[in-house]
């Protein structure tokens, strides 16, 4: 627990999910990142995708690469250039394993 005068996440200094809203991966780093697999380009995943990943979690359909099942909500995300995978994005950190990408075959496109 922090000190009295720490009582929040922001006072800390530190982030989190409840402090950042609407984070995005920079352009800078889009520019750079790629996916590990094919090594081929990403780009951030838009509203219609977040929303049908989020409705087959909220289902508690959805598994990531590893056979993990998803259980978090995902605000941000990057998709795989052929839309096959989505690498999600949290606490502003793009999380580039490939164990943690969601194969997008298990959504039913939104969009």
């Amino acid at each position: 627990m922090l000190p009295p005068r720490f009582s929040s996440a922001k006072a800390a200094g530190r982030l989190t999910a409840q402090t950042t809203v609407n984070s995005m991966v920079s352009k800078e780093l889009l520019d750079i990142l790629v996916c590990p697999e094919r090594r081929t380009p990403l780009s951030a995943a838009d509203e219609g995708l977040l929303a049908a990943v989020n409705r087959a979690i909220a289902e508690g359909r959805l598994k990531n690469r590893g056979g993990d099942k998803v259980e978090r909500t995902i605000e941000e995300g990057l998709v795989r250039d052929d839309r096959a995978v989505l690498y999600p994005v949290i606490d502003g950190i793009p999380i580039m394993l490939i164990d943690e990408a969601i194969p997008l075959d298990q959504v039913e496109s939104g969009a």
